[in-house]
This record gives C-alpha cells, sequence and structure tokens, in this order.
C-alpha cells in the first residue's frame, strides 16, 4: 500500500552546495526535504571515521537521533593518483580547518606540483547512508566517478574540487558543466540515485523496506 502522506527527510550536511546537490536529485519525491538550518540546535557530528562509510554512517545515525528523523548523509572525497589517493577522506579537511574551497583548490595544486608522477588520473568517491528516527541505517550506496585532474581551475559552478576536475569521456571540469548533467554522472548523482530507489520503494510500501 502505498504512504498517504509524504515522509520528512533531512538532508545531514552543513555543506551548501552539497545540500542543494541533494535536494536536485530528490526534489521531485513526495517527501518533504528538511536541512539542518531547521534545527539550529543540532550538534555537529565529528567525521572521527576513517572510510567514507564510516562518516556517512556516523551523521546519519547522530543527526536522525538528534531530531528524530529519517536521515540522509554522505561522505565523500577526491582521489589522485599522483598523490597515493589522497586527499581521500580528509578531503574536506586536506588544507586545514577553516580553508575555503578555493584555499582546499589552491593547496591540492602546490602537492600535485610537487609530486614525483605526472599522472593526473582521479576518482570521486561518494557514500551515502540513510538512518531512521531510531538511528538505525536502513540503507548505504556508494558512487564512483572516474576521470583527472587538470593544473588550473575552470568554471565557476559546482563546489569543493569541482574547478579542477574532468569526469571521464568529457572536456569540461565538474564546474563548467549543467547541474543536469553532473548531477546525472558524478559520484554523488550516481550514489543517489540508489537512494532514491530506495526511497521510491518505501514510499510505494514494498515488504521489507522499512524506515
Amino acid at each position: 500500500m502505498n504512504r498517504t502522506t509524504p515522509i520528512d527527510l533531512l538532508i545531514a550536511t552543513g555543506n551548501a552546495g552539497k545540500a542543494k546537490e541533494i535536494c536536485e536529485l530528490l526534489g521531485n519525491l513526495p517527501i518533504n526535504l528538511r536541512t539542518l538550518i531547521d534545527f539550529p540546535n543540532v550538534r555537529p557530528v565529528v567525521e572521527s571515521g576513517h572510510t567514507y562509510e564510516e562518516n556517512a554512517v556516523l551523521k546519519a545515525r547522530s543527526y536522525a537521533q538528534q531530531t528524530g528523523l529519517l536521515a540522509l548523509a554522505d561522505d565523500s572525497g577526491l582521489e589522485v593518483e599522483a598523490l597515493g589517493g589522497a586527499p581521500g577522506v580528509i578531503s574536506a579537511r586536506y588544507a586545514g580547518q577553516g580553508a575555503s574551497d578555493n584555499d582546499r583548490v589552491a593547496f591540492l595544486l602546490r602537492q600535485l606540483a610537487n609530486a614525483p608522477s605526472a599522472n593526473r588520473s582521479a576518482r570521486f568517491v561518494c557514500v551515502a547512508a540513510l538512518a531512521d528516527s531510531t538511528s538505525a541505517i536502513v540503507d548505504v550506496e556508494y558512487g564512483i566517478c572516474e576521470g583527472k585532474v587538470i593544473d588550473q581551475p575552470r568554471g565557476a559552478n559546482g563546489f569543493g574540487y569541482d574547478p579542477i576536475f574532468i569526469p571521464q569521456g568529457f572536456d569540461k571540469t565538474f564546474a563548467e558543466l549543467p547541474n543536469e548533467i553532473k548531477n546525472n554522472i558524478s559520484h554523488r548523482g550516481r550514489a543517489l540515485q540508489s537512494v532514491r530507489a530506495f526511497l521510491e520503494r518505501l514510499l510505494a510500501g514494498e515488504s521489507g523496506v522499512v524506515a
């Protein structure tokens, strides 16, 4: 039996660019999308995990517990071949706490300039986790986008490392591509497509799908 009332879903991130992407990817589902802006008293979650999945699960569980809502959190990162897979799980903190997107891009490019390898192959990785109102994890999804890192930022869209990442099969950076194309091929887009399928089954009341 289909649900007769929409469910509330918390987009559990303080990153405005990430929240915008997730809302675009899930926006036409019959759900009430909430963000952390709606809950100013929640405690920030320390991303102490050693993997993307550990951090996504930590955030989903904590924010679900604090708000009593179904919570969606993700953790993602850029892995550059010439840097041995760095910055990886510490992508957001690679240039230090409080660094801006521009700071992070500039810092990564400096590391690449000093790298012994000229290999610019890279990939974005995303893990998304859903926790129910009891903070139990009900769904975990993965997304990867292969590509390469370039030496100069290009484009004004997106956020994070988007201006220096060109996805495989394209000649434009994530920051140059239209949102609809980026959301279709990106690591986060791929993970969220699977989350979306889970939510559709949940909304349809399929047996074995609970939240």
